[in-house]
């Protein structure tokens, strides 16, 4: 069993207060997590400014070479982990019985990591719209077109509050440290081990140990870091949703409720779509945000339900070592099970029917977890509360509207998979301010282009553009 200490700015802090993480299905224990508290957090922040000016003194293309590094490292190395080491193999098999991920689902998620570090350099590119990086280490400078622009930075290290559900979201943040920002990093309690190792593929290529903090905590630890930095990004539930929002300092990700829409135009040929609605709602288990939780079409709804339940309804759990495992467990004793409470309360309404219903119950309790198999719902209006909700598995909902009204209801959308020729609807698609990622054709919602933000842009959150004049000698343009 490993024990993973506090990281304070790269120094190791052992707790008296630890936490137990376990295999989720032998409850053997995997490792001993000291836990941070708020007074502590308070005290190190005093010191966050350390973590940016130690990082401006290294050239971001030097910072970038390391990330290129780290890549490697993080992937194919055996890295330190607390008070021992990890392989690779390690890190898949502690990953899965601490989150209920399948183990290959654990090493794609690496590799989508792998790509982001080794491709920092065209993904900076991207974000900042071809910015000399430069810029953003003296705060000014002369852009492309020979302007004088300035960006300041608004905090010295991004503060940010991890899942558990879903390992895949740590690319949001690897291009904060090339961009010489440092890391405040609040673990999920059952995934500590992307941070940890991510922290030690970062250190072993050379970035310094001073810029990453790690405090693995319950709710009151998070809260404190968001409220202790300047900048931070937090994942959660609705609930996260509304506490935060309008708050310029925190950058929430929440439910996606992520949905594809069949055009009057095509909704005839539905069955050639098929595929992409099963990948869409399928892939990895479903517990992403950009994983669709809704299908929209005009007509044919009732047979577009009908046929997704006969590729999903059958699916059933396996081994999560089984290379052929789809669905991920439920580690948290109830969840599963008050999940499906929820859904089952709503399932009488008028309406709403459960197509994968004669398919066996949805609900698989274990001894340590559960699990719940795909469940699709098919929904006579979008008023109905199931036509736009989210759950964190293979969960959709198919919906009849009329496509006059479905930018009125669908409300906010993460990904938005639009499948239509109809020129004058896909402006419509393009003006529509609820929509963040507007896919236009038969482009499954899970498909991401690293080179564009997934969601909100990380280097616009950090920095703010402003105006700036210089007429002072010695100011080197």
């Amino acid at each position: 069993m490993l024990n993973l200490p506090i990281l304070r700015w790269g120094r190791p802090y052992t707790s008296l207060n630890q936490d137990t993480v376990v295999h989720f299905v032998k409850g053997e224990p995997l490792a001993q997590v000291s836990q941070a508290n708020t007074g502590l957090i308070g005290r190190d922040m005093r010191e966050a400014g350390r973590a940016r000016q130690i990082l401006t003194e290294i050239p971001i293309p030097e910072l970038i070479g390391m990330m290129k590094k780290a890549a490697d490292l993080y992937q194919n190395g055996t890295l330190p982990m607390g008070d021992g080491e990890q392989s690779p193999e390690d890190f898949t098999r502690q990953q899965s019985a601490s989150t209920g991920l399948p183990e290959h689902m654990c090493r794609d998620n690496m590799k989508k990591n792998h790509f982001v570090l080794s491709n920092m350099d065209q993904i900076l590119q991207a974000l900042t719209r071809g910015l000399d990086l430069k810029i953003l280490t003296r705060g000014f400078g002369l852009e492309h077109r020979g302007l004088m622009v300035s960006y300041q930075t608004q905090a010295p290290a991004l503060g940010l509050v991890l899942p558990s559900n879903s390992p895949g979201v740590h690319t949001l943040w690897l291009p904060v440290l090339p961009m010489q920002v440092g890391l405040v990093l609040k673990p999920g309690p059952q995934e500590p081990w992307t941070p940890y190792r991510m922290a030690a593929a970062f250190f072993e290529a050379g970035v310094p140990r001073e810029a990453i903090s790690i405090y693995p905590g319950l709710g009151d630890v998070g809260a404190e870091v968001v409220r202790c930095t300047n900048r931070s990004m937090i994942f959660g539930g609705t609930t996260t949703v509304e506490r935060y929002k309008g708050d310029p300092r925190v950058q929430v990700h929440g439910p996606g409720f992520s949905k594809i829409l069949l055009g009057d135009d095509i909704v005839d040929q539905w069955e050639k779509y098929l595929d992409v609605m099963v990948e869409s709602v399928f892939a990895n288990s479903g517990r992403g945000c950009i994983n669709c939780s809704g299908i929209w079409g005009s007509r044919h709804t009732r047979e577009i339900s009908r046929a997704l339940a006969e590729r999903l309804g059958p699916v059933t759990h396996k081994p999560p070592e089984d290379p052929e495992s789809g669905l991920a467990a439920f580690t948290v004793p109830g969840a599963a099970r008050a999940i499906w409470a929820q859904i089952e309360s709503r399932l009488g309404e008028p309406g709403v029917e459960d197509m994968t219903a004669r398919f066996g119950p949805r609900l698989a309790e274990k001894e340590r977890c559960a699990y719940l198999r795909p469940t699709v719902i098919h929904c006579d209006s979008p008023e109905l509360e199931l036509a736009n909700t989210e759950y964190m598995f293979p969960f959709v909902s198919v919906v009849r509207c009329p496509q006059e009204k479905m930018l009125q209801k669908i409300g906010s959308t993460l990904v938005c998979s639009a499948v239509t020729r109809d020129k004058e609807w896909q402006r419509k698609l393009i003006d529509a301010p609820q929509i963040d990622r507007l896919n236009i054709g038969a482009i499954p919602t899970i498909k991401l282009d690293w080179l564009q933000p997934h969601e909100g842009n990380i280097v616009e959150f950090l920095f703010r553009p402003r105006a700036f004049q210089a007429a002072l000698e010695g100011v080197a343009v």
